[in-house]
Protein backbone atom coordinates (compact mmCIF):
# COMPACT_ATOMS: atom_id res chain seq x y z
CA UNK A 1 0.00 0.00 0.00
CA UNK A 2 1.38 3.41 -0.99
CA UNK A 3 0.60 5.21 2.26
CA UNK A 4 3.38 6.47 4.56
CA UNK A 5 3.98 8.84 7.44
CA UNK A 6 3.13 12.44 6.58
CA UNK A 7 5.94 14.58 5.17
CA UNK A 8 6.01 18.34 5.50
CA UNK A 9 6.84 19.02 1.86
CA UNK A 10 6.17 17.25 -1.41
CA UNK A 11 9.18 15.11 -2.32
CA UNK A 12 10.26 13.77 -5.69
CA UNK A 13 12.75 10.93 -5.99
CA UNK A 14 14.29 11.62 -9.37
CA UNK A 15 17.16 10.43 -11.51
CA UNK A 16 18.72 13.62 -12.96
CA UNK A 17 19.20 12.02 -16.39
CA UNK A 18 16.04 9.89 -16.51
CA UNK A 19 13.41 10.63 -19.16
CA UNK A 20 10.45 9.71 -16.94
CA UNK A 21 11.73 11.77 -14.00
CA UNK A 22 12.12 14.71 -16.37
CA UNK A 23 8.43 14.49 -17.29
CA UNK A 24 7.43 15.01 -13.65
CA UNK A 25 9.84 17.90 -13.17
CA UNK A 26 8.26 19.70 -16.14
CA UNK A 27 4.77 19.35 -14.66
CA UNK A 28 5.95 20.58 -11.26
CA UNK A 29 7.66 23.57 -12.87
CA UNK A 30 4.58 24.36 -14.98
CA UNK A 31 2.43 24.31 -11.85
CA UNK A 32 4.90 26.37 -9.84
CA UNK A 33 4.92 23.81 -7.03
CA UNK A 34 7.51 23.95 -4.25
CA UNK A 35 9.00 20.53 -3.62
CA UNK A 36 12.10 18.75 -2.45
CA UNK A 37 14.00 16.69 -4.99
CA UNK A 38 16.10 13.71 -3.97
CA UNK A 39 18.42 12.81 -6.82
CA UNK A 40 19.18 9.11 -7.06
CA UNK A 41 21.27 6.96 -9.38
CA UNK A 42 20.21 3.56 -10.70
CA UNK A 43 23.18 1.89 -9.01
CA UNK A 44 22.73 3.71 -5.70
CA UNK A 45 19.07 3.79 -4.70
CA UNK A 46 18.41 5.18 -1.18
CA UNK A 47 17.29 2.61 1.35
CA UNK A 48 14.03 4.38 2.12
CA UNK A 49 12.89 4.17 -1.51
CA UNK A 50 12.22 0.43 -1.35
CA UNK A 51 10.00 1.08 1.67
CA UNK A 52 8.05 3.66 -0.30
CA UNK A 53 7.91 1.98 -3.69
CA UNK A 54 7.79 -1.82 -4.10
CA UNK A 55 9.41 -1.46 -7.54
CA UNK A 56 12.30 0.62 -6.12
CA UNK A 57 12.07 2.88 -9.16
CA UNK A 58 12.01 6.53 -10.12
CA UNK A 59 10.21 8.79 -10.44
CA UNK A 60 8.53 8.37 -7.06
CA UNK A 61 6.43 11.20 -5.64
CA UNK A 62 5.62 11.56 -1.95
CA UNK A 63 2.84 14.01 -1.04
CA UNK A 64 2.05 13.85 2.68
CA UNK A 65 0.73 10.30 3.27
CA UNK A 66 0.49 9.45 -0.43
CA UNK A 67 3.18 7.77 -2.53
CA UNK A 68 2.90 7.50 -6.32
CA UNK A 69 5.34 5.72 -8.60
CA UNK A 70 4.01 5.56 -12.17
CA UNK A 71 4.77 8.62 -14.34
CA UNK A 72 1.34 8.90 -15.98
CA UNK A 73 -0.44 8.60 -12.65
CA UNK A 74 1.90 11.14 -11.05
CA UNK A 75 1.36 13.68 -13.84
CA UNK A 76 -2.43 13.39 -13.74
CA UNK A 77 -2.43 13.57 -9.94
CA UNK A 78 -0.41 16.79 -10.03
CA UNK A 79 -2.75 18.26 -12.64
CA UNK A 80 -5.76 17.53 -10.44
CA UNK A 81 -4.05 18.51 -7.18
CA UNK A 82 -2.92 21.84 -8.63
CA UNK A 83 -5.59 22.75 -11.21
CA UNK A 84 -3.97 25.95 -12.54
CA UNK A 85 -2.83 26.04 -15.22
CA UNK A 86 -4.82 23.03 -16.45
CA UNK A 87 -2.75 20.54 -18.43
CA UNK A 88 -5.53 18.26 -19.69
CA UNK A 89 -8.38 19.09 -22.07
CA UNK A 90 -11.80 19.86 -20.62
CA UNK A 91 -13.86 17.45 -22.72
CA UNK A 92 -13.85 13.67 -22.11
CA UNK A 93 -13.12 12.72 -25.73
CA UNK A 94 -10.10 15.03 -25.91
CA UNK A 95 -8.89 13.81 -22.52
CA UNK A 96 -9.16 10.20 -23.68
CA UNK A 97 -7.19 11.01 -26.83
CA UNK A 98 -4.48 12.65 -24.73
CA UNK A 99 -4.22 9.61 -22.47
CA UNK A 100 -4.08 7.29 -25.47
CA UNK A 101 -1.32 9.35 -27.06
CA UNK A 102 0.76 9.28 -23.87
CA UNK A 103 0.24 5.52 -23.68
CA UNK A 104 1.48 5.16 -27.26
CA UNK A 105 4.57 7.28 -26.55
CA UNK A 106 5.39 5.02 -23.62
CA UNK A 107 4.68 1.74 -25.39
CA UNK A 108 6.04 2.55 -28.86
CA UNK A 109 8.77 5.16 -28.39
CA UNK A 110 10.10 4.94 -24.85
CA UNK A 111 10.62 1.21 -25.27
CA UNK A 112 12.89 2.06 -28.22
CA UNK A 113 14.77 4.54 -26.02
CA UNK A 114 15.39 1.71 -23.56
CA UNK A 115 16.83 -0.40 -26.38
CA UNK A 116 19.09 2.43 -27.52
CA UNK A 117 20.38 2.99 -24.01
CA UNK A 118 20.88 -0.62 -22.94
CA UNK A 119 20.72 -2.93 -25.98
CA UNK A 120 23.47 -4.53 -28.03
CA UNK A 121 24.92 -2.47 -30.87
CA UNK A 122 22.75 -4.02 -33.62
CA UNK A 123 19.66 -3.55 -31.45
CA UNK A 124 20.62 0.06 -30.80
CA UNK A 125 20.98 0.87 -34.49
CA UNK A 126 17.69 -0.81 -35.34
CA UNK A 127 15.92 1.07 -32.53
CA UNK A 128 17.45 4.40 -33.64
CA UNK A 129 16.19 3.91 -37.18
CA UNK A 130 12.75 2.80 -36.03
CA UNK A 131 12.37 5.74 -33.65
CA UNK A 132 13.63 8.26 -36.21
CA UNK A 133 11.32 6.92 -38.92
CA UNK A 134 8.36 6.91 -36.55
CA UNK A 135 8.92 10.52 -35.50
CA UNK A 136 9.25 11.67 -39.11
CA UNK A 137 6.16 9.72 -40.15
CA UNK A 138 3.93 11.87 -37.95
CA UNK A 139 5.78 15.13 -38.62
CA UNK A 140 2.66 16.93 -39.97
CA UNK A 141 1.04 16.56 -36.54
CA UNK A 142 3.84 18.66 -35.03
CA UNK A 143 2.99 21.51 -37.38
CA UNK A 144 -0.81 21.47 -37.08
CA UNK A 145 -0.92 23.27 -33.71
CA UNK A 146 1.48 25.17 -31.45
CA UNK A 147 1.61 22.11 -29.21
CA UNK A 148 1.02 18.40 -29.79
CA UNK A 149 -2.60 18.02 -30.97
CA UNK A 150 -3.51 21.18 -29.05
CA UNK A 151 -3.48 24.95 -29.06
CA UNK A 152 -2.43 24.80 -25.40
CA UNK A 153 0.49 23.18 -23.61
CA UNK A 154 -0.67 19.88 -22.04
CA UNK A 155 0.55 16.74 -20.31
CA UNK A 156 1.13 15.26 -23.76
CA UNK A 157 3.89 17.83 -24.29
CA UNK A 158 5.27 17.12 -20.80
CA UNK A 159 5.40 13.46 -21.77
CA UNK A 160 7.00 13.95 -25.19
CA UNK A 161 9.37 16.84 -24.51
CA UNK A 162 11.99 14.87 -22.55
CA UNK A 163 12.34 12.39 -25.42
CA UNK A 164 12.89 15.15 -27.97
CA UNK A 165 15.42 16.85 -25.67
CA UNK A 166 17.45 13.61 -25.77
CA UNK A 167 17.53 13.27 -29.56
CA UNK A 168 21.21 14.18 -29.86
CA UNK A 169 22.16 12.15 -26.80
CA UNK A 170 20.40 9.11 -28.28
CA UNK A 171 22.24 9.50 -31.58
CA UNK A 172 19.15 10.29 -33.66
CA UNK A 173 19.41 12.33 -36.86
CA UNK A 174 16.12 14.14 -37.57
CA UNK A 175 16.65 15.17 -41.18
CA UNK A 176 14.78 15.42 -44.45
CA UNK A 177 11.06 15.64 -45.06
CA UNK A 178 9.16 16.52 -41.89
CA UNK A 179 12.21 17.54 -39.89
CA UNK A 180 11.35 21.26 -39.98
CA UNK A 181 7.97 20.71 -38.30
CA UNK A 182 9.56 18.63 -35.54
CA UNK A 183 12.38 21.11 -34.94
CA UNK A 184 9.99 24.07 -34.83
CA UNK A 185 7.84 22.23 -32.27
CA UNK A 186 10.96 21.44 -30.24
CA UNK A 187 11.97 25.10 -30.32
CA UNK A 188 8.57 26.22 -28.99
CA UNK A 189 8.66 23.58 -26.28
CA UNK A 190 12.23 24.11 -25.12
CA UNK A 191 11.81 27.90 -24.85
CA UNK A 192 9.10 27.56 -22.21
CA UNK A 193 10.21 28.74 -18.79
CA UNK A 194 8.89 25.56 -17.20
CA UNK A 195 10.93 23.38 -19.53
CA UNK A 196 14.13 25.29 -18.86
CA UNK A 197 13.46 25.21 -15.11
CA UNK A 198 13.00 21.44 -15.23
CA UNK A 199 16.46 20.70 -16.61
CA UNK A 200 19.14 19.20 -14.42
CA UNK A 201 22.86 19.78 -14.92
CA UNK A 202 23.13 16.40 -16.64
CA UNK A 203 20.22 17.20 -18.96
CA UNK A 204 21.66 20.59 -19.86
CA UNK A 205 24.69 18.74 -21.20
CA UNK A 206 22.53 16.57 -23.48
CA UNK A 207 21.69 19.31 -25.97
CA UNK A 208 23.19 22.61 -27.07
CA UNK A 209 20.12 24.85 -26.97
Amino acid sequence: MAIVAKRSIMTLYSNPSDLMSHQIRIVLAEKGVSYEVINVAEDNMPEELIDLNPYNSVPTLVDRELVLFEPGIIMEYLDERFPHPPLMPVYPVARARSRLMMHRFTKDWFSLVDQIQSGKEKEKEKARKELTDSLLSIAPVFGDNPYFLSEEFTLVDCCLGPLLWRIEDLGLAIQGRGSDEIKEYMDRLFKRDSFQASLTEQENDMMDF
